[in-house]
């Protein structure tokens, strides 16, 4: 009987030992579930302020455009004849507003870059002019503004990058290899 009674303790050690690692196992899938959700929910957390702060890019951009439309109408009354100065007025007040309210959506146009080096991820390049007499990759005219919404490029600015003349290229070639 006695034996009986230790058998049993130790078989009752035995399944305490085993449910003890069960329990301790269970306990960790629970604490990496956790972990799991937790980054989970930082993660949709952080993709609806995304969405939140971008989702009214497509608008912004349509409104950029008459930013455009409306510089371009200030731009041309300002040569025209002085009887549509009160027209002209309108047009500014109406852009200054349109640009403040931009403003507020976190809208912020990109320095103008001429005299600058190209950069691919402000600018767009149209057309490639020769000139000697600038580095080559400088900006040498803004043909289009570009913006940016809250630090993220919604528009690059449209330029005119300089490249140097074939025949000055040539001309640099042999001097670099005379210097050699």
């Amino acid at each position: 009987m006695v034996e009986d009674k230790e058998l049993q303790a130790a078989n009752f050690e035995e399944r305490l030992e085993s449910e003890k690692k069960r329990s301790e196992d269970y306990l960790n899938r629970l604490k990496y579930l956790q972990a799991d959700f937790e980054n989970l929910k930082k993660r949709f957390d952080r993709e609806a302020e995304q969405i939140k702060c971008y989702s009214n890019e497509r608008i912004i951009i349509q409104l950029l455009e008459v930013v455009d439309e409306l510089e371009l109408a200030i731009k041309n009354g300002e040569i025209s004849t002085p009887s549509t100065s009160g027209l002209l007025e309108g047009v500014e007040m109406t852009l200054k507003k349109l640009r403040k309210v931009l403003e507020q959506e976190g809208v912020s146009e990109i320095p103008d870059p001429q005299g600058k080096t190209f950069d691919p991820s402000l600018h767009n390049a149209v057309i490639a002019v020769e000139k000697d007499d600038v580095e080559e990759s400088t900006v040498i005219e803004q043909v289009r503004k570009g913006y940016t919404l809250r630090g993220r490029v919604i528009r690059p600015s449209i330029v005119k990058v300089a490249i140097k003349s074939k025949n000055q290229s040539k001309i640099n070639n042999k001097m670099e290899e005379n210097k050699q």
